[in-house]
């Protein structure tokens, strides 16, 4: 399929008549398709035309019947409450207990006691002390049970907080 000077002639002339491209597609037919007109059309720059005649004349839209209220008996000025959507009319204040909270206790960790990676085994704790890229970059070191994770109790208990304490203190 290639576009000769005859096809973009006819392409213009159906175009500027309002027919829609899959229409002006099967006016050209020998393979051109709907997007190949679309495509010329943009390349030639052709945008303005004449509005295709309406086949079917617009249907009217259906409008609402305006509703009057009915008269009713006056209301008291309580609101009405139904279901799980009842509010208490009253306030109540709830007192929040303050729940102790776990204190973590530091450890110090003295720096003949930290190891370097070379010196980690398996029952030491592998949390990072420091900067890794300076030279006094070292490990905990601390005794971690064997199958109770990578840290010490106290490390083990700063990376794996429960999720509801983190939101708690994300809030914060």
């Amino acid at each position: 399929m290639s576009w000769t000077d005859e096809r973009v002639e006819l392409l213009r002339k159906l175009w500027l008549e309002g027919l829609s491209a899959s229409q002006i597609a099967s006016e050209l037919s020998n393979g051109i398709t709907r997007n190949a007109v679309i495509g010329k059309v943009h390349r030639l720059g052709l945008s303005g035309r004449a509005k295709a005649p309406a086949q079917t004349a617009p249907r009217p839209r259906a409008t609402k019947p305006i509703r009057t209220p009915a008269p009713s008996a006056p209301r008291n000025h309580a609101p009405i409450m139904r279901g799980n959507l009842a509010f208490a009319l009253q306030a109540r204040v709830v007192e929040a207990t303050p729940q102790p909270k776990a204190q973590l206790e530091e450890v110090v960790i003295p720096m003949s006691e930290r190891v370097t990676i070379m010196e980690l085994r398996e029952s030491m704790c592998r949390w990072p002390l420091g900067d890794p890229a300076s030279p006094d970059f070292r490990y905990c070191g601390a005794d971690s049970p064997i199958g109770d994770g990578p840290y010490c109790r106290y490390h083990a208990r700063v990376a794996y907080q429960p999720a509801q304490d983190r939101r708690r203190a994300r809030i914060r």
